[in-house]
């Protein structure tokens, strides 16, 4: 008799795949990846969350007579956050958080209203003119943010166009600059942050649907409807992070705040650097800097939530224009 003829065992195709030009299993591809990601997550860890964890600890030591930190587990620091000090209650510190909160929204707010007429302005020039424009974008970036803000403290002088025009129609007093005071502040503000709007949000307006919203002004949509039913559904990728990449840091700024704002415009940003200088008073400002950190993330999970940049989809609809 012959040899029978044994039939393989079929492959199963559910548990193997081809990746990179060889069959391998998918529990193979997921160790290959979780090693490919182990230089990236010690980075991580030693560069941001091991840092982040000493700051929380740090927050429950005290201060010595001295300015050294003395290993003696206390609660006064998050209670000092609460205004709670040995004079008794000041709402001091919170004010500081409401104040750096607001000046951040407004921030923001300022930064989306420029960025969105200057990015349509780029995407609708001449494709060679657009890399001019985009340079001048991202000018700003090549020179520091305290030199940029000394700049202002020469425009916004008493011996400039600015300070004389409102001098002239009475509105400022002669020979008086224009800081320090908040005007001053939201200009160096937003002059920073800008170019923090903008890109994101021109990687969105380049790849801007014109056929959607010529449909929208044929269906004869309000501006306020063309925008929030055909502009804002196809800028929302850009505008998202455009919004995170500028808030975040407009909260703990304070090089801005120090040198057109003065004393009187003082964020939270200014009090946990004076807590690590001047003050020497670390565990203070290890507790400012983790509820600064606490706020970030909640103010950024709200703004997730509540608009939506979640649960976007790539398809655009334009509907209700009556």
């Amino acid at each position: 008799m012959g040899q029978e003829h044994i039939p393989e065992k079929p492959l199963d195709t559910t548990k193997y795949v081809i990746w990179q030009g060889e069959l391998t299993s998918y529990w193979r591809i997921r160790l290959k990846s979780m090693i490919l990601a182990v230089p990236s997550l010690l980075w991580l860890t030693l560069l941001l969350a091991l840092p982040c964890l000493l700051l929380v600890g740090m927050a429950f030591l005290s201060r010595g007579q001295y300015g050294e930190i003395v290993f003696d587990p206390t609660w006064a620091n998050i209670k000092r956050l609460g205004g709670y000090t040995t004079f008794g209650w000041s709402p001091a510190i919170l004010y500081i958080i409401g104040r750096s909160l607001w000046m951040a929204f407004v921030t923001t707010f300022l930064c989306v209203l420029l960025a969105y007429p200057l990015t349509f302005h780029i995407a609708t020039r001449p494709r060679k003119r657009k890399v001019y424009w985009l340079i001048l974008l991202v000018i700003p970036f090549w020179t520091n943010v305290v030199v940029r803000a000394y700049a202002w403290l020469l425009i916004l002088g008493p011996n400039l166009p600015p300070a004389k025009i409102l001098a002239a129609i009475g509105l400022l007093n002669e020979g008086t600059p224009l800081y320090p005071g908040s005007l001053a502040v939201y200009l160096g503000m937003v002059s920073t942050f800008l170019p923090f709007m903008a890109l994101p949000l021109y990687s969105s307006v380049d790849r801007f649907n014109w056929e959607i919203l010529e449909a929208a002004k044929d269906l004869y949509g309000s501006p306020w409807l063309i925008f929030t039913q055909a502009v804002l559904p196809q800028t929302k990728p850009g505008l998202s992070v455009g919004i995170i990449v500028t808030f975040v840091p407009a909260m703990s700024m304070f090089v801005v705040t120090d040198i057109l704002g003065g004393a009187k415009t003082m964020l939270i940003g200014n009090v946990i650097q004076q807590q690590f200088t001047q003050a020497r008073d670390w565990p203070f400002g290890a507790a400012l800097a983790g509820a600064l950190m606490i706020l970030t993330l909640v103010a950024m999970t709200i703004f997730r939530r509540r608009s939506g940049f979640d649960n976007q989809s790539n398809d655009v609809y334009v509907t209700k224009f009556n």
